[in-house]
């Protein structure tokens, strides 16, 4: 929805991510059933806002519900044009108020002797509730995700001050790859002008080839944060 709940642009966030051609998308705000907006808007899918999303395209994908309430739930999400062989929604919510998730997704590249983890999420507004979030994710992948099986971990981080993300980055050996790769977290809200460092894309086990920030005045009808992409290969060590 754009601003207000003004209009639907569903479409035009598809158009979008297609135009980005990528193997694996992380989406967060997914709002895959509303019965409110999928009466008053003639374009809403049927189906679901996944499928629509995914369809011809991402030949997989996983949605996990973090907040639902009478008119439906939203929540995050992956597309992933590999298979998935596994989903796993940890609810990291730090207070009531707040309804927060992340999605653990296990994928299977072809031609890899071992599979890919994936992690979306969502943090808090405030920043001690996301320091209990990113303490909780550091135990989570310490106890489930081996260190020497590749890792992408994107999302909505929420932390405009930087200091979370560096040290939630230093006790798992990842790399933030804008930080990595241009010296500082991508500016990415709000979209149509991009001034603070919300979101990130953290990696273990890649090169980090490329990275853009995509965004600009037509994203005011698109969405509030701009796109961060980034282009990995995996590490021949991995």
């Amino acid at each position: 929805m754009t601003h207000f709940n003004a209009s639907f642009s569903l479409q035009h966030q598809r158009d979008l991510l297609r135009n980005l051609n990528a193997d694996i998308v992380f989406l967060q705000e997914v709002r895959n059933v509303h019965h409110t907006h999928s009466k008053r808007f003639n374009a809403w899918p049927s189906a679901g806002q996944m499928e629509y999303l995914a369809d011809q395209v991402w030949t997989d994908y996983s949605y996990v519900k973090n907040s639902i309430y009478p008119a439906g739930h939203h929540g995050n999400a992956l597309l992933s044009k590999f298979p998935i062989i596994k989903n796993s929604n940890i609810d990291i919510s730090a207070h009531s108020i707040e309804d927060r998730g992340m999605l653990h997704s296990i994928i299977s590249p072809p031609n890899w002797d071992s599979p890919l983890h994936t992690i979306c999420l969502h943090l808090g507004l405030f920043a001690r509730w996301r320091h209990q979030q990113l303490s909780h994710v550091a135990n989570y992948i310490h106890n489930h995700i081996p260190t020497n099986e590749p890792l992408i971990i994107a999302g909505d981080f929420n932390d405009w001050s930087l200091r979370s993300g560096r040290s939630f980055a230093q006790q798992l050996n990842l790399h933030e790859v804008f930080q990595q790769h241009t010296g500082k977290p991508a500016r990415s809200f709000p979209s149509w002008l991009p001034l603070l460092r919300l979101d990130r894309i953290y990696s273990r086990g890649f090169h980090i080839k490329h990275v853009a920030v995509n965004s600009g005045t037509h994203f005011f009808k698109l969405s509030d944060h701009a796109v961060l992409s980034a282009t990995l290969v995996r590490s021949p060590d991995k």
